[in-house]
């Protein structure tokens, strides 16, 4: 029985565990999106976001703090400049986990896991595909739709036979 147990080991060592957790952390935190499994997703979601967290206070003690769970300068400064501007307003949730298929060499479950801020997937195209579909009446709209297409080529044709003849009058009045 699993009574207790909140942490999924994932068949690792405990430093081997927080290694690997710290490593998806940083590429997380840097590519703003990464694939791996499913279990690892979940596991790096209950490692992130308080990290997350805590870069929204910008302090000395905050800074030391992340850097010691995440052993990278680089992505620590990326992480309270960029990421922690953006969800300074989101009081949680900053992860995302997108389920994708099964991998093909062992059929693990795989996942995308996305900074909810600094979305990809869900981004311009949910908006394009907000179309409705009509199933009465899309006739009536085509044939409506043709003569005023003709009517407008009519107007612009009309339109310069009316000043050939306003020229001509002048003519004949200069004459």
């Amino acid at each position: 029985m699993r009574h207790g147990k909140k942490i999924n080991h994932l068949g690792r060592t405990d430093s081997h565990r927080k290694a690997m957790l710290s490593n998806m952390a940083s590429s997380l935190i840097l590519h703003k999106r990464i694939t791996t499994t499913l279990a690892k997703a979940k596991a790096l979601r209950t490692y992130v976001e308080p990290i997350l967290t805590k870069s929204k206070n910008d302090t000395t003690h905050s800074r030391r703090t992340v850097f010691q769970l995440l052993q990278n300068k680089e992505v620590v400064t990326t992480l309270f400049r960029e990421v922690a501007e953006k969800i300074a307003s989101r009081p949680g949730g900053y992860t995302r986990i997108i389920k994708l298929g099964n991998r093909l060499g062992d059929n693990a479950s795989m996942a995308i896991v996305e900074l909810v801020d600094f979305n990809e997937v869900y981004g311009a195209e949910a908006k394009v595909e907000k179309k409705s579909t009509r199933r009465r009446g899309s006739g009536s709209k085509a044939k409506k739709a043709t003569p005023t297409a003709e009517a407008a080529t009519e107007e612009v044709v009309e339109a310069p036979a009316q000043e050939e003849t306003s020229s001509e009058s002048s003519e004949e009045e200069k004459a």
